[in-house]
């Protein structure tokens, strides 16, 4: 059974969860969440075997997410914005299974491996 990561290259807490995962021997498929296309059911889905609300995916410090930030926004447009703006999206997210985690920090993936 392969073990996905929601991966941002250019993130050291994403990078370091793909070397973990590596060191683990597990069989890794690599989204580049930021390049590869993510749909709304790809989002849902993750929320769901997370069991999170959009908001708590979401990277709230993120410069394109400023002008919501005080507004009240519905689930829908929380994964409105995700697809929008995939730097939302927080990362890495690893799925095992029927089981995932927000690698942060990376030692936390090894909770469900």
């Amino acid at each position: 059974m392969k073990t996905v990561i929601f991966h941002n290259p250019k993130c050291g807490k994403s990078r370091a969860a793909l070397i973990l995962l590596k060191e683990q021997n597990q069989d890794v498929e690599i989204v580049e969440y930021l390049k590869d296309v993510i749909t709304e059911k790809d989002i849902k889905k993750l929320l769901t075997i997370l069991n999170l609300k959009p908001i708590q995916i979401i990277r709230v410090k993120e410069e394109v997410f400023k002008e919501f930030k005080n507004k009240e926004l519905t689930d829908a447009q929380y994964i409105e914005l995700m697809l929008k703006f995939p730097i939302l999206i927080e990362r890495p997210i690893v799925i095992k299974g029927n089981k995932a985690v927000i690698g942060r920090p990376p030692q936390l993936i090894l909770d469900i491996l």
